[in-house]
């Protein structure tokens, strides 16, 4: 008993270090957007010696707020959607089918999961978004973004593989045919699958930099609230203006935060008495 109460003593004091360290850059952030750049770059104190929230108007203004947020929330949910229907699709017919190549296809969804090209690939997508009078939109980063769904295929193959095939079996007795058994009875059960799922495909569109950067270089509306943020390092006077950045990072968190609210209420559902007998 002393052994098993002591490897619960260490179990809690290694997940209460890493909730520290996970906290303390949001709390400083947090910090920081009601303080000073002074204060934020001399670092004499934590808590601010003037509590500044005007920051927050200010960086509103500045970096066009709204028309910024609009534009990331427009690429995180249509992607996220995108993403959901061809990941689950794809892992549906994976998981319920064989057919020619499906080792193959398998094994290029994992490739591209564990070995990264980072910026050797964006000219090329660039390319074909030219071709495809694609890359003066935001269609093109949204694009690109669903193509990523590796990581999603992979997930929701696992949630799929807690699905029972009795279903599919009873649904084809009763004359329903491949795509109708998916559409009204398999991904309904999914729901837990594609909360996960939808929580992280939101998170990696809304914090994408690199694509919106490069696709909306000539038309600087399109921009989204990361690349808008980056472009509150500087005034108009070329000072920093750090306590802003930090002030719409906050801002920036919060849809992330009501995302997760939402999708949380799936991660603990499960499937059981969808099969009886």
């Amino acid at each position: 008993m002393p052994g098993k109460a002591l490897g619960r003593l260490l179990l809690w004091v290694f997940l209460l270090a890493v909730a520290a360290l996970s906290i303390f850059p949001v709390l400083m952030a947090m910090l920081g957007s009601v303080k000073t750049t002074v204060e934020i770059m001399t670092g004499d104190s934590v808590l601010p010696q003037v509590w500044k929230f005007s920051n927050y108007a200010d960086a509103w203004k500045q970096v066009k707020f709204a028309q910024y947020a609009w534009n990331s929330l427009f690429v995180s949910i249509v992607s996220t959607i995108g993403t959901l229907l061809v990941a689950a699709m794809a892992a549906y017919v994976v998981d319920r089918r064989d057919f020619p190549g499906k080792r193959l296809f398998v094994t290029l969804q994992a490739s591209t999961m564990f070995i990264s090209v980072g910026a050797v690939v964006l000219r090329p997508q660039f390319d074909l978004m030219v071709k495809l009078n694609l890359n003066t939109s935001l269609w093109g980063v949204i694009l690109i973004l669903v193509s990523a769904h590796a990581s999603t295929f992979f997930l929701l193959m696992g949630f799929f593989k807690s699905i029972p095939k009795d279903l599919d079996e009873a649904a084809m007795i009763d004359g329903s045919n491949f795509m109708k058994t998916f559409f009204r009875i398999i991904l309904p059960l999914l729901t837990p699958g594609l909360g996960v799922a939808g929580l992280f495909a939101f998170r990696h569109a809304w914090n994408e930099y690199i694509l919106p950067l490069v696709f909306t270089m000539t038309n600087p509306k399109l921009q989204t609230l990361t690349v808008g943020l980056a472009n509150l390092r500087y005034g108009s006077s070329a000072a920093m203006q750090t306590n802003l950045m930090m002030a719409g990072a906050c801002l920036s968190i919060v849809p992330i935060l009501i995302i997760y609210v939402l999708a949380n209420r799936t991660f603990m559902q499960v499937t059981a008495g969808s099969v009886k007998g």
